[in-house]
């Protein structure tokens, strides 16, 4: 945290020194966090403005967006009743990246084909499949605040049977779900 001058410099006209009685603009105080310098600087009542090293806003937005993601991913897990997984989705979605998991639907296949398909790991079908739930639901939204380039068919229930579906199989001991249960489910 830095202070601009409060008063202006002078220059003192025996040397031509530049001189100031205003020692806080000297004053630089380090913080841990940008949150604790917010903090300090409101405890205080100074107004302070945030200067974010290049890249560093991008960055705290992506976080923000994955603690909203795993927020809606927890709430979608309890409402399916499969809230004891969440740390089970959390880390299969984690090494999605790491992975390499495709996108869901952007092969053409159907959600329950993602959750039978014996060549994906559980792992990469979950986090496939969840994320494909999550860009449903945004795709949702969209559609319902009237934005047109939105206007087809959720595949939202669709993704959430082939969830259920997977997680039957595996709690029946059968990896792979086929595809006639996903549609049944």
């Amino acid at each position: 945290m830095s202070f601009p001058r409060r008063t202006g410099p002078w220059l003192e006209p025996l040397m031509g020194w530049t001189g100031g009685d205003d020692t806080i603009q000297q004053i630089d105080l380090s913080f841990p966090t940008l949150e604790a310098a917010i903090r300090h600087a409101k405890r205080l009542g100074v107004a302070y403005e945030v200067h974010l090293p290049a890249g560093e806003a991008a960055r705290r937005a992506a976080r923000a967006r994955d603690r909203q993601a795993g927020l809606w991913s927890d709430a979608t897990l309890s409402r399916l009743g499969l809230s004891e997984m969440r740390q089970t989705y959390r880390d299969a979605m984690a090494g999605a990246k790491r992975r390499g998991d495709p996108k869901g639907g952007d092969d053409g296949r159907s959600p329950i084909e993602v959750a039978s398909d014996a060549s994906l790991s559980l792992e990469a079908r979950r986090s496939i499949l969840m994320n494909w739930a999550y860009t449903e639901y945004l795709q949702d939204v969209a559609s319902t605040e009237g934005m047109p380039e939105n206007q087809r068919a959720s595949q939202f229930a669709e993704v959430e049977r082939a969830l259920l579906a997977l997680e039957a199989a595996v709690a029946a001991d059968g990896l792979y779900p086929s595809v006639e249960e996903g549609r049944a489910a």
